[in-house]
């Protein structure tokens, strides 16, 4: 005998065994959701505790959650046992299954045709159908051994696909979604690609051309109007993203916050404020951050300027600051990272999704999900929580500070914000920035010279401008240097003092002088200045090679030649002979006002 013929026969059996035990299968109603998406999650959650969970849409159109089927005197059971456990709502109650239509939970499942089962025993049913099964065999052997051609009769189709809605009853089915539910299904069919337009909740003309394509590309009739398992296939395809990270909400009130997170990929880690964090918990590295602390605006503000600072948040993407809120994008090549932040009543909230830079699709849907489900609720971090966390001067609140490839100083030399450096940190640069953040560009290089001119892309106010010396300065006259001897750790730049050794290089080269001072690396670039302020030339870095000259012996680019590479540039500096001599202190001022960090990053 055919498979097909016996699975059919089976089937045939069930169903008339189905039609009498139907007068007695009667479900325990426990929640109706508006939407398939919440009903869906309810579900989940309620089988995360309970047997015999089922989802069905309702005549009424809403999505019910039940238990069952069960006989009335079981279910009579379940009901009074799950109201006392209070695991099951108070206003829970029997229903019959005429009130149900279609099954969208567990996926797949149909049991309305079965009868009913123990509570917690479903796995029964297959005991019946195995039994079922047993007597089909049995007499279907006695049939064949009388008519061995039965087994030759046309097979029977034992496909029980669910009733397609027509146009009519999908047009009706449509008409009772709410304006929440149609925005989701334009974002749908927008996150698709068949939809371009404003997510309205307004099923006009670019709503109805997008469900048409849908369904034209999905093998269906384009109708323009979605029947109601169509929407239930297309926001599958649009959740199908989330598949694996058990996006939850999480309620955290140390932060008083809470959101939905993608609990399967990160797992709490500490608290360090202004920050909740959240690690990976597996090979997706992934982060969230919930930012939580009291303040103004000026707080909001101060936060905005550190967290461009930070390495989770790369310096490429939009960013926007408005009057009470923030909102940065950081776009690198391994992560992406999205951070958005407001204050209301003395409370700046908000959090930060750093997220594969190759999961764009899951990305999004992950990133609004956890937008529109963020609720503040009360609680703010303490400021003084977390206080015995590892102190590091590269770490924010446990996050690293992004740090350049290289730092070297410079000068200013004009007053639109024109720098002066040394080639040495211009080379291999991804970006080149003036402190931390201004963005600048090398307009001229002189490798020989080893002097190369920056502007910045946005012109820039210094604080003061160097003046070159236009006359050869006295050997062994005092000078200094003034440079960012420690990078930017010091926030300042520092002065060196030493001598003139000499006004010509170690080979008699003229554009050249040469110095009787100790400087560090981060000092290279940096303005040498007499000892009443004038410029005398750029420090350069050193150069020992295979011969190793003192510690003491330095180099500088000298002014005139400086002059002479500005002036093809025409960019005129200001020039002087000796100016009259001043304090060291006010030698300090003066030069720090002029130096300038010059970062090199990546």
């Amino acid at each position: 005998m055919s498979r097909v013929l016996v699975v059919a026969l089976i089937w045939v059996l069930l169903a008339s065994r189905a039609v009498i035990a139907q007068q007695n299968v009667v479900w325990v109603q426990i929640e109706a959701a508006d939407t398939l998406n919440a009903a869906q999650a309810r579900a989940r959650s309620y089988s995360a505790e309970l047997p015999d969970v089922n989802g069905f849409v309702l005549t009424n159109g809403s999505y019910g959650i039940s238990l069952g089927p069960y006989t009335r005197g079981d279910a009579d059971q379940v009901l009074r046992a799950y109201r006392a456990e209070g695991v099951i709502p108070d206003d829970s109650f029997l229903i019959g299954a005429n009130a149900f239509r279609q099954q969208f939970w567990p996926r797949g499942a149909n049991l309305l045709n079965l009868p009913p089962v123990k509570p917690g025993q479903r796995d029964g049913q297959q005991d019946q159908v195995a039994e079922a099964e047993a007597e089909i065999e049995t007499e279907v052997a006695a049939q064949t051994e009388a008519k061995p051609e039965v087994t030759q009769q046309a097979q029977v189709d034992t496909t029980m696909e669910p009733v397609e809605e027509t146009p009519r009853e999908a047009r009706a089915s449509e008409a009772r979604l709410d304006a929440e539910e149609r925005k989701v299904l334009q974002i749908a069919l927008k996150w698709a690609g068949y939809y371009e337009y404003g997510i309205d909740g307004a099923i006009g003309p670019g709503t109805r051309a997008a469900m048409a394509e849908w369904q034209r590309n999905n093998g269906y009739e384009p109708t323009s109007i979605l029947t109601t398992r169509q929407r239930e296939q297309l926001l599958a395809q649009y959740n199908a993203v989330l598949e694996g990270l058990d996006l939850r909400m999480v309620r955290n009130d140390d932060a008083g916050i809470e959101m939905k997170l993608p609990m399967g990929v990160i797992e709490f880690d500490h608290l360090e404020p202004p920050f909740v964090h959240y690690t990976p918990s597996g090979e997706i590295p992934a982060r969230v951050l919930l930012i939580s602390q009291p303040g103004d605006r000026d707080t909001l503000f101060g936060l905005y300027d550190i967290m461009q600072t930070l390495e989770i948040v790369p310096p490429e993407g939009p960013r926007e600051r408005g009057r009470d809120s923030f909102s940065l994008v950081g776009i690198g090549d391994e992560f992406i990272s999205h951070t958005e932040a407001n204050l209301q009543n003395g409370q700046i909230k908000g959090f930060t999704l750093v997220w594969p830079a190759d999961d764009d699709a899951r990305r999004g849907r992950l990133l609004r999900e956890m937008q529109t489900s963020f609720a503040r609720i009360d609680g703010v971090l303490d400021p003084g929580a977390g206080a015995n966390t590892l102190q590091d001067v590269d770490l924010v609140s446990g996050l690293e500070v992004r740090k350049p490839r290289l730092t070297r100083s410079g000068f200013y030399i004009g007053r639109d914000g024109t720098v002066v450096t040394t080639t040495e940190v211009v080379q291999s640069c991804g970006r080149i920035t003036l402190g931390e953040q201004a963005e600048a560009r090398v307009v001229h290089s002189d490798p020989a010279l080893g002097v190369a001119i920056l502007k910045p892309v946005t012109p820039l106010t210094p604080m003061a401008v160097a003046t070159l010396r236009a006359t050869a300065p006295r050997l062994q006259s005092e000078v200094a240097v003034s440079g960012f001897s420690y990078g930017g750790v010091l926030g300042a730049p520092t002065m060196t003092f030493g001598k003139l050794a000499d006004i010509d290089g170690l080979s008699g080269e003229e554009n050249l002088s040469r110095l009787a001072l100790t400087a560090l690396p981060g000092d290279a670039g940096g303005p040498v200045v007499d000892a009443g302020g004038t410029v005398l030339g750029m420090l350069l870095p050193r150069q020992d090679g295979a011969r190793k000259l003192p510690d003491d012996v330095q180099f500088a680019a000298d002014a005139g030649a400086i002059a002479a590479l500005l002036d093809g540039l025409d960019v005129t500096p200001d020039r002087a002979d000796a100016l009259p001599r001043i304090a060291p202190e006010d030698l300090t001022d003066r030069a720090a006002a002029m130096t300038v960090l010059v970062n090199c990053w990546e």
